[in-house]
């Protein structure tokens, strides 16, 4: 079984000035999330939708990531 492919590509995550640290395999969401946030000087109710994607995929790939650490214990 392949792993996740990343969706965002290095430059694509230079060009939104994604942090070194929230680089993973949901950059590509955090990347429209910032982006709404510039765009809507960061009022917190106006990017509920795009935020709630993002803590999807981070939970999405945390319940992966602890279901790889399970399977390789066992």
């Amino acid at each position: 079984m392949a792993g996740p492919q990343m969706q965002a590509t290095q430059e694509e995550m230079a060009a939104a000035n994604v942090d070194m640290v929230w680089r993973d395999f949901c950059a590509h969401v955090l990347i429209k999330l910032n982006d709404c946030r510039r765009k809507s000087l960061y009022v917190p109710w106006k990017c509920e939708h795009e935020r709630h994607e993002y803590e999807k995929c981070q939970y999405k790939d945390y319940k992966k990531r602890v279901a790889a650490a399970k399977e390789a214990s066992s």
